[in-house]
């Protein structure tokens, strides 16, 4: 064969590997309204940016007559390339071929591309379009799936994982994206459940559909499992781009800074009457978090999870944080089992990664109820004291309202850790609030007019941050203005901040 015979050869190879499953199962993909694997990794990456790794891998077995159809690449896209101009490693399921499923060939080129991205220190992103494992591999097609589990574990605090939900993925296969930092999912064209309908109404005789058992909507507001979902592939795409940025490549180094044009010395007056004057009247926590980070520029976690908690990245002066903040206009920001586990994991995410913690009190306690206490709130809501006390990155606590009982101590208080722990004159810092207080202290003996006197001597003695100021649990007593300015100076002084906990193979969480 001569040297032109050769290229021309190669280029046959190439464009048999770039087409896939074909034309018509590429025009099969676009009218479900999906991309191909290469479309979306051209979609997410900066442009000419893309370096395949595998091309033209192809499967090895010989069951059923799989053997007399193999086609490069195997179905599943492999490489590295850029995002914001910081290097990644991305794999894109490719349903044109043998309908995603996975192979051992295709698990082995997950792998190598897991092992490289943990060697080179960067980002992961897998794109998960997939039919599940390949019938006609039977156990290597399983033991390529533990394989990649294994290596999402061992990955796991080390970089950052994404998983984007592009189309159906089930059984075992919705164990790696389980195992990865954050989910993103698409309305309407993404689907993850352990078992599908069929079995589920063999089995239970439960009538339920792909889309409210396994959709974008139901694991973004009801199971929790989703992080992010985007009503078009693009839009989600988009959606991890703007995540990347927020993050740094891996534990050993820093959050990406920005330059920012918002003043760090910024004065909002407006946060002063943002505290309603009636205790017990909701506001919009919301509306402080916008008003103090930079550029009103919020990338909100499980938004339509468990809301009474907000999580989410932001920037102070340019530099990324995680936001932990009670929301007071949902459940009155109470703590229960899913606002707990969601905070906690966050938390864990951000110590992780060097990210910096800055968290907004307003919680009058955890969720009381059967449904709460026989659903095990006890070790549920250690779950978020456990993540907090270990955090060793600068932690920023601000207390804007109510901060009682066990609660209190929970939210990133000066006792676990908290750097620096400030408070707004409106603060109510207390084992509880002066009503229930009122009736366990004098239970019940007072008439109405000696009840109301005594719940308003309380509220004047300890619905206030003072005595916690007096006894150095509260750093400083601040107006609602200064906010952000006392936040970024105190995220510079805690920038070189080093703490180590004891030594330990790892510590053991309430699961």
């Amino acid at each position: 064969m001569d040297l032109k015979s050769k290229f021309e050869h190669f280029e046959r190879i190439n464009k048999e590997a770039e087409l896939g499953g074909g034309q018509e199962r590429i025009e099969k993909q676009h009218a479900s309204k999906k991309k191909t694997a290469r479309e979306r990794i051209l979609e997410l990456l900066d442009t000419g940016t893309f370096n395949e790794i595998d091309k033209l891998v192809t499967h090895r077995a010989t069951d059923f007559g799989i053997d007399k159809n193999k086609i490069p690449g195997d179905g599943v896209v492999t490489g590295y390339g850029k995002i914001h101009d910081r290097l990644v490693y991305v794999f894109a399921q490719d349903f044109t071929v043998f309908g995603g499923t996975m192979s051992r060939a295709n698990a082995d080129k997950i792998v190598k591309i897991q092992e490289m991205a943990v060697k080179m220190g960067t980002p992961l992103i897998g794109l998960n379009d997939s039919g599940g494992a390949r019938i006609q591999e039977g156990v290597q097609s399983l033991a390529g799936y533990a394989d990649i589990f294994y290596n999402n574990v061992l990955s796991s605090g080390v970089i950052p994982q994404i998983s984007t939900i592009l189309g159906p993925c089930a059984g075992g296969a919705v164990y790696s994206p389980a195992l990865t930092d954050f989910i993103f999912m698409v309305n309407e064209t993404s689907h993850m459940f352990v078992t599908g309908p069929d079995v589920i109404r063999t089995v239970t005789h439960e009538d339920v559909s792909k889309e409210d058992l396994g959709g974008a909507h139901t694991h973004s507001s009801r199971s929790g499992v989703a992080h992010f979902t985007g009503d078009s592939e693009e839009q989600t795409l988009m959606m991890v781009r703007e995540l990347i940025s927020f993050i740094p490549s891996n534990n050993m180094e820093d959050p990406p800074a920005k330059l920012s044009t918002d003043p760090i010395d910024r004065i909002e007056e407006s946060l002063n009457g943002v505290i309603p004057e009636d205790p017990n009247k909701p506001y919009d926590m919301k509306d402080i978090i916008f008003k103090i980070i930079d550029d009103e520029h919020f990338l909100e976690v499980q938004p339509d999870y468990a809301a009474n908690i907000i999580i989410g990245f932001a920037r102070f002066g340019g530099k990324s944080v995680g936001i932990v903040a009670n929301q007071p206009a949902h459940l009155a920001g109470v703590l229960d089992i899913n606002s707990a586990a969601k905070a906690a994991r966050f938390v864990r995410f951000c110590d992780a990664f060097n990210i910096p913690l800055v968290t907004l009190v307003d919680v009058p306690g955890f969720l009381p109820g059967t449904q709460q206490e026989f659903g095990g709130i006890i070790k549920h809501g250690a779950k978020l004291l456990y993540a907090f006390a270990e955090a060793t990155v600068p932690k920023i606590t601000v207390i804007t309202r109510k901060a009682y009982g066990g609660a209190y101590d929970v939210m990133s208080s000066k006792h676990i850790g908290g750097d620096i722990n400030y408070a707004y004159p409106t603060a109510e810092i207390a084992v509880m609030g002066p009503d229930g207080a009122i009736n366990i202290l004098h239970r019940n003996k007072l008439n109405d007019e000696e009840k109301v006197k005594a719940v308003d001597d309380y509220r004047e003695t300890f619905a206030n941050p003072y005595r916690a100021a007096a006894l150095g649990y509260i750093d400083e007593i601040i107006y609602p203005k200064d906010t952000r300015v006392k936040i970024i100076n105190a995220l510079e002084m805690t920038q070189n901040k080093r703490k180590s906990n004891l030594p330990r193979k790892h510590g053991n969480i309430p699961l």
